[in-house]
């Protein structure tokens, strides 16, 4: 009995052991995982800004479907212009002499492709609406736009996002609730990573500037 009573203190002292060392280590193997996966998200969410601004420049709106927007980034180009200042002489009626009028004249160089001119030889746009997380890699990012007015003005804007639950699928239920009720200046805030938004003219996203450093 004595052996007996030995032997369950001794897997009851491996057990809270284990218990105490996974209290520590859990979190920090969680924080871990979930910057690696934050990193690659907003490396692909700044692609899709990317192609979103030149969409916005060439065509005067913000794609609304990933379709469109990579089918945009095959076939769409850039127009090339050169501005230049130059000047003329302008007979006045009210003085009654030729004066000098500065003007600015813009020629039309030529055109480039959107796709060279963005992403080179990579292909790396073709999965842009694709969460970059094995495991979730058929899981789409969610994206809108549209026209807000604002003082006035008609302003095209676009929102992307995902869910944090998503990204981080297969850890600790307990610790991704709390990092979606994350409320800090080096963290990205909420239970979404998002970039742009509906409401307001921004092209940036919810995430710390530590991420803008990082590139995959």
């Amino acid at each position: 009995m004595k052996i007996g009573i030995q032997i369950v203190l001794w897997i009851a002292s491996i057990f809270f052991a284990y218990k105490i060392y996974d209290s520590i280590n859990g979190p920090i193997k969680f924080n871990q995982t979930k910057n690696e996966r934050y990193s690659k998200v907003i490396n692909r969410l700044k692609d899709i800004r990317t192609a979103q601004i030149a969409h916005r420049d060439v065509r005067g709106t913000f794609s609304d479907n990933f379709d469109s927007l990579v089918k945009f980034i095959d076939e769409g180009h850039f127009t090339l212009i050169e501005k230049r200042d130059s000047s003329y002489l302008e007979y006045d009626r009210t003085y009654r002499i030729d004066m000098l009028r500065e003007v600015i004249v813009i020629d039309t160089l030529g055109t480039v492709e959107v796709k060279d001119s963005l992403f080179g030889t990579s292909t790396r746009y073709q999965n842009m609406a694709y969460v970059p997380i094995e495991g979730v890699d058929d899981q789409k990012f969610e994206i809108a736009a549209k026209v807000i007015d604002k003082n006035g003005y008609k302003v095209p804007v676009f929102e992307v996002k995902v869910k944090k639950e998503v990204i981080l699928f297969d850890q600790n239920k307990d610790l991704v609730k709390q990092e979606n009720e994350t409320v800090s200046v080096d963290g990205v805030n909420g239970p979404e990573i998002v970039l742009g938004s509906l409401s307001n003219v921004s092209t940036n996203g919810n995430w710390p500037t530590i991420f803008d450093a990082k590139q995959e």
